[in-house]
């Protein structure tokens, strides 16, 4: 039985997959650049999300007026484990919110259809002070989804949800430092 808080994820010995999904220009420009770049914007927080399954849901399968384009945000550990260090959960007293770096919530995680999961995915809000750092230090590549995801959805609405499932990105168990459960798990 998955655990009911439980961060899954593509990830290496040094860095971890996160998702996003943009609009065609900012996508397009990210890409281009190799990082990100405006019309990105600098000057609010931006969500990652280490579930593929909740962005396909969230962005509804790449459809979603501008969320058009799905990129995989190739984070380093570091970074990703500097920002959970910096979070507070949304739930929290709403000053403590106001003022933190970096929101974490959890929303139910979603199956390839759609269907609320009984376990968590969690989403990590970096607010407007540590983009630069997410965006310049903590990135180190992007990969345009899109044809991926608009080849899994087509197999879906057509009935070979298997076929889809093989396109999906490998999502494992994060080793979370216990350091940081109590930060970003509901009741610590």
């Amino acid at each position: 039985m998955t655990p009911q808080y439980q961060i899954r994820a593509d990830y290496d010995a040094h860095t971890i997959v996160v998702y996003q999904a943009y609009p065609p220009a900012i996508a397009e420009a990210a890409l281009r650049a190799g990082r990100f770049v405006e019309p990105f914007s600098f000057h609010r927080m931006t969500w990652i999300k280490p579930s593929f399954t909740w962005l396909m849901h969230r962005s509804n399968w790449a459809r979603k007026p501008g969320q058009e384009r799905v990129l995989a945000v190739r984070i380093t550990r570091e970074g990703w484990e500097e920002a959970l260090s910096r979070a507070v959960l949304t739930t929290a007293d709403p000053a403590a919110v106001a003022r933190a770096a970096v929101h974490v919530q959890w929303d139910p995680e979603r199956s390839a259809r759609g269907a609320a999961l009984n376990h968590y995915s969690i989403q990590v809000g970096v607010g407007r002070h540590l983009i630069r750092t997410f965006t310049d230090d903590w990135t180190v590549g992007l990969t345009d989804l899109t044809p991926q995801v608009r080849k899994a959805s087509a197999l879906m609405q057509t009935g070979h949800a298997a076929k889809a499932q093989r396109l999906f990105p490998a999502e494992r168990t994060y080793p979370l430092p216990r350091t940081l459960q109590g930060v970003v798990s509901p009741g610590g």
